[in-house]
């Protein structure tokens, strides 16, 4: 499956990137939920590396890491005037992470990963005091996930024509995503918040319009310094 995903994503990066997607609508929403300053922040998932170098005003030094090998180009290519973001091919299931990132972030990438073995690991790569941010996406499964959904559809609309100029995203993009979209799995709100509960006591679980999700969590203590990180 993660060599289906990293083909998917190679294809993608060559496609046109959006002025506004879903993701983008809630980086700033992310951010706020950070300090002012942090030591190390980790981006997994980081595809072109949008979050990644908001992270970077945040952060000492901001890292992110991704399957595909061409968003891991496009990410550099888009960051070169960053100079505290560096960028890896990895895969999240596989690479060392040690505990002393002060932000692990994981945008619309949990879906392609076992959900409670994921959230666990990338909770153990907080630092004390450290803050776990995830944005996915959710499968409708009650009343109110339909009622929001249906609720979003025209406000979707009027916020593409608005921020994108169109309504419409392009054919090779559409057809790239929809090529892709049978490896997604996505859980029910219900199953997340259940499984934040055990795993991550204290945890925000928050619902957003565009068929998000959002889990803040912050990790025990104080941050403390970190060491850098070797990969």
């Amino acid at each position: 499956m993660a060599d289906v995903i990293r083909e998917d994503f190679d294809r993608i990066a060559a496609l046109p990137e959006a002025r506004w997607d879903h993701n983008s609508h809630y980086h700033a929403f992310l951010l706020r939920q950070l300090p002012a300053e942090l030591d190390t922040a980790l981006d997994v998932g980081c595809g072109r590396g949008a979050f990644t170098r908001l992270l970077a005003t945040r952060a000492r030094r901001a890292t992110g890491i991704d399957l595909s090998s061409a968003m891991v180009r496009a990410a550099y290519e888009r960051s070169a005037a960053v100079r505290n973001v560096d960028f890896r091919v990895a895969d999240v299931k596989a690479i060392e992470l040690p505990a002393m990132f002060d932000c692990v972030a994981c945008i619309a990438t949990l879906h392609h990963l076992p959900l409670r073995q994921s959230l666990e690991r990338l909770a153990a790569a907080l630092a004390p005091g450290g803050t776990l941010l995830v944005l996915d996406l959710y499968r409708a499964a009650t009343l109110a996930d339909f009622a929001v959904s249906a609720l979003a559809a025209p406000v979707n609309l009027l916020a593409r024509l608005a921020r994108t100029g169109g309504l419409l995203t392009r054919g090779a993009v559409r057809e790239a995503w929809a090529r892709h979209a049978p490896n997604d799995s996505f859980p029910t709100l219900v199953e997340v918040r259940d499984l934040c509960a055990g795993l991550l006591p204290g945890a925000r679980v928050r619902r957003h319009l565009y068929w998000r999700y959002s889990v803040v969590w912050r990790k025990g203590s104080a941050p403390s310094s970190s060491r850098p990180w070797q990969g």
